[in-house]
């Protein structure tokens, strides 16, 4: 399998590419609308056929580059039944996507958004905003729940095995990769904590909207497909 860790420095988004080394078919997990000129050379370079984009929720911080990815290479939109109507694959928890050898399976995990999901593919798991390196999305808008959040972690990923590699959407502090043994042991927000507290925890953060917001979430809804309207909005 060829991987790839790809960052957006303004969004701090990580994008993941995947690849059957055989067949040459490709994924790639949360692309950005503005490094979509950088995939698609990468893509080239390696000699990759992308079949399917995937995103793991309705992002509100950055515009996903998934409807253009499409229209350029034909590819597929994957994301969750709950989210964007725009989508070409709405996948359910339990769903497995073929790549050649790979298989994606899919974990529901809602709770910072509701349509919120990830990705696992052998011994990796691609936790979109619901697990980050020791610490855990927010849950204040987009339909978020803080119970159904905590619900999701301890649930579904840290019922994983304690090798399993965690690969977050986005990192804010330097990390690159964690594991699940290490978020059950070290997250700040969601380990050693009862769901009482942890809803409670959330419920105060207290944080500035994300700078996008208003635009990005209008567009993502469209998988990206930015109109004239759409990209004079305000931005919060």
């Amino acid at each position: 399998m060829l991987f790839r860790q790809l960052f957006d420095s303004e969004s701090s988004t990580y994008t993941y590419l995947l690849a059957d080394g055989r067949t040459r078919q490709a994924l790639l997990i949360d692309p950005v609308h503005e490094q979509v000129e950088r995939d698609l050379n990468l893509l080239k370079e390696l000699d990759l056929t992308l079949e399917y984009v995937l995103d793991t929720h309705v992002h509100a911080d950055h515009v996903t580059a998934a409807g253009l990815l499409r229209q350029r290479t034909g590819a597929r939109v994957v994301a969750s039944h709950r989210g964007a109507p725009c989508v070409d694959v709405k996948v359910h928890h339990g769903d497995v996507l073929a790549l050649g050898a790979l298989r994606v399976e899919v974990l529901e995990t809602p709770g910072h958004t509701d349509d919120s999901v990830s990705y696992r593919i052998g011994k990796r798991v691609f936790t979109g905003d619901a697990l980050l390196v020791r610490s855990a999305g927010r849950t204040d808008f987009q339909n978020g729940d803080a119970g159904h959040l905590f619900d999701s972690i301890t649930g579904v990923l840290f019922k994983l095995p304690d090798d399993t590699e965690v690969y977050p959407a986005h990192d804010y502090n330097g990390h690159t990769q964690s594991s699940i043994a290490e978020e059950k042991r070290y997250n700040t927000r969601a380990a050693h904590r009862e769901r009482e507290a942890f809803v409670q925890l959330m419920g105060n953060l207290n944080l500035p909207p994300p700078k996008k917001l208003n635009e990005a979430v209008p567009a993502n809804l469209a998988c990206g497909v930015i109109s004239p309207t759409q990209t004079s909005s305000p931005q919060a």
